[in-house]
């Protein structure tokens, strides 16, 4: 039996929206458009359901780290982003995989990066092929735009098990192409955009529950042959209302190649 959890989808509006990152300069201030808040049924892929990253665009996997801090210097840089490399090319036949950006985010009110919670996805399709560009430079990625790329996230509970805040996903297959939005990020020095996702009763909700360091989120962000991009979005859920650790995570943008 499905449980319940709360989500903020995005809403249709006449004027284009947009998130004020660092908001008049101050680090961590973020000024959101509207957001509808929404109760979805969740699906627990421990015991209700199964997905699968060919089919649903996310796979979740046991991929134990030798990294036990990611929050000291960048020395750990270079051994996550080599297990990353493994993990990718063994699970999804990646031929070669190049780690961009890492993000902690820490559901404390004090914390600069909390979990996200808006159900969305990273890029654009314009957007993607702009991040090629940053990551690769125009040269190696004109090569990879005429083979078969995408971008892909790999997200990873931090010291302890998720109790609250976990990281649910919508099935592609239950999205309508018309629910998604362009949604402007607005920094003080610069401008992107996410794709935002609107509420849909077809919408169904997956999670794995209680998820711990040594399990990983492998989740498809945007593939230039066609397979779907995931919205996704933290929930407001608490799994065991008698504890207070808050949720810590780190999620790690790639781009790979296969």
């Amino acid at each position: 039996m499905p449980r319940k959890a709360i989500v903020n989808y995005h809403v249709i509006a006449d004027q284009r929206q947009a998130y004020h990152i660092d908001a008049g300069g101050v680090q961590g201030k973020i000024i959101s458009p509207p957001h509808a808040v929404t109760e979805v049924n969740l699906y627990d892929v421990r015991a209700e359901t199964s997905v699968s990253f060919s089919d649903d665009s996310i796979g979740f996997v046991t991929s134990a780290s030798e990294v036990h801090s990611f929050e000291q210097d960048d020395e750990w840089h270079r051994v996550y982003d080599q297990e990353l490399d493994t993990l990718l090319s063994r699970n999804l036949g990646a031929k070669e995989v190049v780690v961009f950006d890492h993000t902690v985010r820490v559901d404390d009110p004090n914390s600069n990066r909390k979990p996200a919670r808006n159900v969305h996805s990273d890029y654009s399709p314009q957007g993607a092929k702009q991040r090629l560009i940053d990551v690769l430079g125009e040269k190696k990625a004109a090569v990879w735009e005429k083979g078969h790329y995408a971008f892909v996230n790999v997200w990873r509970p931090i010291q302890n098990p998720i109790n609250s805040a976990p990281l649910g996903f919508v099935r592609p297959s239950t999205v309508a192409e018309t629910d998604w939005l362009q949604i402007d990020l607005v920094y003080p020095d610069r401008k992107g955009h996410i794709m935002g996702l609107v509420a849909n009763p077809d919408h169904e909700w997956v999670y794995q529950s209680r998820m711990t360091p040594n399990e990983v989120a492998i989740f498809n962000i945007y593939d230039n042959h066609g397979k779907p991009s995931i919205g996704h979005s933290a929930l407001d859920l608490i799994e065991d209302l008698s504890l207070t650790i808050p949720r810590k995570s780190i999620e790690s943008r790639t781009l790979i190649r296969y």
